[in-house]
């Protein structure tokens, strides 16, 4: 049931309420970014700011389309997306930036999660371990054709989600990091593309309230290839997975109106 804000049935956290916002939500972390994303869109209008929830609406193709910021970490993406959900948001795009795990990763690549490593903790307060974090289908379909068609280096697969930054980064300061660093070397003998903070809580929360969700991340940098002694080039354009999810809106769209 939602929390009502004030008496005009405002979400609590990111003060917006039904019929402010799209069916299509695409999610960023950071709000900065809201205003770049919002760009993409015909007649965008600010709706709502607080805390680190930042809401623009607009339309794509004749269709109202929104986009809102989560924040760092799965707690207040999630809050994000339950929130959204009673606004009346059905399908949910993450656009974030990730470091590189695989060695076939480089930065400026595109990664698009089937499915994360639920190793964070917002998850665990909607479904068992045993259950995995993965992505709409049709969401990942979206996103990988829209990559293709831009003709984007992309990557689908599975990705890792935590919640301690510094614990990936600087793991030997960490006394637990022995653990870290022994699951770390799992995670890339297995495969994991890229690491980042948020999509195995969305994937979660997606299937706990029946709603779709895919994520589009820009990898920054490959520490496995530094560590290699291979080329690491560097990439901060986040205007590469956000025109990645444009082009999956649009897609879905016209899939869903058919």
């Amino acid at each position: 049931m939602a929390l009502a804000y004030n008496h005009d049935n405002r979400e609590f956290h990111i003060h917006v309420c039904p019929g402010e916002v799209g069916k299509y939500v695409l999610l960023p972390g950071d709000p900065g970014r809201c205003e770049k994303i919002a760009k993409y869109f015909d007649d965008p209008k600010l709706i709502a700011s607080n805390r680190e929830y930042v809401t623009y609406t607009g339309e794509i193709d004749g269709v109202k389309v929104s986009v809102t910021s989560t924040g760092i970490g799965g707690p207040s993406a999630a809050i994000a997306m339950e929130e959204l959900i009673h606004c009346g948001a059905d399908t949910f795009i993450r656009i974030g930036t990730s470091g590189g795990m695989k060695k076939e990763v480089m930065g400026g690549d595109v990664c698009i999660a089937t499915g994360a490593i639920r190793f964070e903790g917002t998850s665990r307060e909607y479904a068992p371990m045993e259950w995995p974090a993965v992505a709409d289908f049709d969401v990942v379909t979206a996103l990988k054709a829209g990559a293709d068609r831009l003709r984007l280096r992309n990557h689908t697969g599975v990705v890792q989600c935590k919640d301690s930054f510094y614990g990936q980064h600087s793991p030997d300061s960490m006394p637990v990091g022995y653990m870290l660093n022994d699951k770390w070397d799992a995670w890339v003998k297995l495969g994991a593309l890229c690491s980042e903070m948020e999509s195995a809580a969305l994937f979660t929360v997606a299937a706990a309230r029946g709603v779709r969700a895919g994520s589009v991340l820009l990898v920054l940098a490959n520490q496995t290839r530094r560590a290699l002694g291979l080329d690491d080039p560097q990439v901060y354009d986040v205007d590469i997975p956000i025109k990645v999810a444009i082009e999956a809106i649009k897609d879905l769209i016209k899939k869903d109106k058919q």
